[in-house]
């Protein structure tokens, strides 16, 4: 198998399981409806996991754009391979959002709310605020990436790995996701987005574009930083794209800041 066939079914299979947890909890009429945050967390991280077995040993399973664009920055991934990957994985969270779509074929019908459903496809804002909302999934993406880094330092009992890395996205998830819904990857995000946009699902809405761009640029502005502070606090490597993403996220701190100032005043 390619590797590029590998990211795409690792990514389907993330999306099939995380995308169907969300819409268990979502839909109505169906016996998961009203299960818990804690559910989806568990959910996405087991997904993950999954996914990390069916694929990690053909492609290494990134099933994430943040993850191969971070991982190629500081030397650890081929940049010829990089177009390739992202492509797969786009491809992949696509056909997964079908499949969950196609799954819960009749539970659409009898769910009302158009936003309810769009969020089994993609994720959304818990409070609409832009700067504040972006920096959420750079923070939640820049522990991710930084996290991965260094749990390649510890020795696991075989075949435990997978695991370990989908407690990590539960927890994170559970600290971090509250704010947005923790994408923290592009790919999950951006291609069921595209998915709920194309199919004729019974009473959807919108696709929410405005608040699209979030948990793209989120995740590789995040993922790059924790990369990067990586390399710079545990092998003394600073690479100077340390710098330009550095300045990035201070610029987007003032800015959600700022924002929050601004709320406060106009109320």
């Amino acid at each position: 198998m390619s590797v590029y066939l590998a990211e795409f079914i690792g990514t389907a299979i993330l999306i099939l399981f995380g995308g169907g947890v969300n819409a268990g909890v979502s839909l109505h009429k169906n016996y998961f409806q009203g299960g818990s945050w804690l559910a989806i967390c568990v959910g996405w991280g087991l997904a993950v996991a999954m996914a990390i077995y069916a694929v990690g040993g053909i492609s290494g399973a990134h099933i994430n754009p943040a993850v191969t664009l971070s991982f190629a920055l500081v030397g650890g991934f081929d940049w010829a391979l990089v177009p390739g990957y992202i492509i797969a994985q786009f491809l992949g969270a696509m056909a997964g959002a079908t499949l969950v779509w196609l799954h819960y074929l009749p539970h659409w019908k009898v769910t009302d709310d158009q936003g309810t459903k769009l969020g089994v496809f993609c994720t959304s804002p818990a409070l609409n605020s832009r700067y504040a909302n972006l920096f959420s999934e750079v923070s939640g993406s820049f522990v991710l990436i930084f996290a991965l880094s260094f749990l390649g330092l510890n020795q696991f009992t075989e075949g435990l790995n997978p695991l370990v890395v989908g407690l990590l996205i539960c927890m994170i998830g559970l600290a971090l996701g509250g704010t947005t819904g923790f994408a923290i990857n592009p790919a999950r995000d951006l291609g069921p987005r595209i998915a709920h946009f194309i199919l004729p699902i019974a009473g959807k809405g919108k696709s929410g574009w405005g608040y699209s761009w979030i948990p793209v640029i989120g995740p590789w502005l995040g993922g790059g930083l924790g990369a990067l502070s990586y390399q710079a606090i545990f092998n003394q490597n600073i690479i100077f794209a340390l710098y330009p993403c550095t300045l990035a996220v201070l610029v987007l701190v003032v800015l959600a800041v700022k924002e929050q100032s601004s709320n406060t005043e106009t109320k």
